[in-house]
């Protein structure tokens, strides 16, 4: 039975000081001096200035309190052939009439705490505009959620952990936001649950390339257009340009998670380093204040299942079977889909391939905001789920809910 329970984040006290202790015996590498000082990784002196920072003026109590503002739970959930999971979500509920669920789906080095800018927009609504019912939950090894210890769980797995939390709290049609991993596991869901996930809107659509067997109508339409347009072709380039540059964490969580999961595990200083890189790489100049890095580097320090558990995902993804779970999620679904692309995406790829991945009903390009658009850009992000969702808009939706539990 699905019962969830209250939660508060209460780190002990011990795993603080240890933490500080780590921290004050951190031996620094040495850093040759370089005219563009972000061309191999994070400065050393950015990094000094943040680790003195959290030993020194970093209030983790605070950001508790402020993190446990929003009402929080835990929940068990029962997967298939794996066993019982305890998972964290947050969940905030409208008092607004016909609220629609929304599904908010975090990534790495993501969490939960991406959708809380947007929360009191999504809940409240607006004249005209549809409100939200918002379930932020963290992915199973993510966060408060607990660890996985078996080999093979993968997409497949999140999912359902995902689709019990939205059916155990009443909600038996939703809608899903995601980005990075969030996109992946947004498909998935749609994947496995069409009946209840009745659209889904993403930050990084990741489209295949056409090819001429399976799209071929689709490569006509752009061919008449005169080919790709010069913004579709610079967004191809310069994700080549980060594949080619940009992407040895991934590879390296992909084969080898264990190995740099004792780096992170181990080192604070490792392990914010790892992070705060791609904070700073993969935002359009967002001015992160230490409070905010630290924040989100600490949602992985003191995640229950332990920093070096949230990299296994992408190696379970890359072997999953029969085909790899990137693979799985390009196919072409009859959900509907809407897409907004931001300036500094990793993957940025052309809009005119998305329609390989199913029914587009909205398509926003910004030339501003990266990565982490729940984070950079909240107002954007809510604009366009309002747009999508509009009682006038692209999809209808009908509120069903079972009694919701108070």
């Amino acid at each position: 039975m699905f019962i969830p329970e209250p939660f508060q984040i209460d780190v002990p006290q011990s795993k603080i000081e240890r933490v500080k202790q780590r921290l004050l015996l951190t031996d620094w590498p040495d850093e040759i001096p370089l005219q563009e000082p972000w061309s191999r990784g994070a400065p050393l002196s950015e990094v000094q200035k943040l680790a003195d920072y959290w030993v020194n003026q970093f209030d983790w109590r605070a950001q508790e309190r402020r993190l446990n503002r929003y009402p929080q739970f835990t929940a068990d959930v029962n997967i298939e052939g794996f066993g019982t999971y305890n998972v964290h979500f947050l969940h905030q509920k409208s008092t607004v009439k016909g609220a629609i669920p929304l599904l908010f789906l975090h990534g790495w080095p993501g969490s939960f705490i991406e959708v809380t800018k947007m929360l009191p927009a999504l809940v409240e609504g607006a004249r005209e505009s549809p409100a939200f019912h918002v379930v932020a939950p963290s992915m199973i090894d993510y966060g408060f959620s607990q660890g996985n210890t078996k080999e093979g769980f993968t997409l497949d797995q999140q999912a359902e952990a995902c689709h019990q939390v939205m059916q155990g709290l009443g909600y038996t049609e939703y809608v899903v936001q995601g980005g990075d991993i969030g996109y992946y596991l947004g498909r998935f869901i749609a994947w496995r649950y069409p009946k209840a996930c009745k659209a889904m809107h993403t930050n990084m659509a990741q489209p295949p390339t056409p090819d001429s067997t399976k799209h071929a109508d689709l490569l006509a339409k752009i061919e008449c257009a005169g080919g790709l347009s010069e913004v579709d072709q610079a967004a191809l380039a310069g994700t080549q340009l980060w594949a080619a540059d940009g992407m040895a964490y991934a590879l390296l969580h992909t084969t080898r998670p264990q190995t740099i999961g004792y780096c992170l595990a181990d080192s604070p200083v490792g392990l914010l380093a790892w992070i705060y890189e791609k904070l700073a790489a993969w935002t359009d100049d967002y001015p992160w204040s230490p409070d905010e890095v630290l924040t989100w580097v600490c949602l992985y320090q003191f995640s229950r299942a332990g920093p070096a558990a949230p990299q296994r995902l992408y190696l379970e993804m890359a072997r999953r079977k029969p085909i790899p779970a990137d693979q799985q999620a390009s196919h072409y679904l009859a959900v509907p889909l809407g897409v907004s692309r931001f300036k500094k995406e990793i993957l940025r790829l052309p809009l005119a391939w998305n329609e390989t991945l199913g029914p587009i009903v909205l398509q926003k390009d910004y030339e501003f905001g990266g990565h982490f658009a729940a984070w950079e850009c909240p107002d954007i992000l809510v604009s366009d789920l309002r747009q999508m969702f509009a009682k006038d808009g692209p999809v209808r939706f009908e509120t069903r809910l079972h009694e919701l539990p108070q």
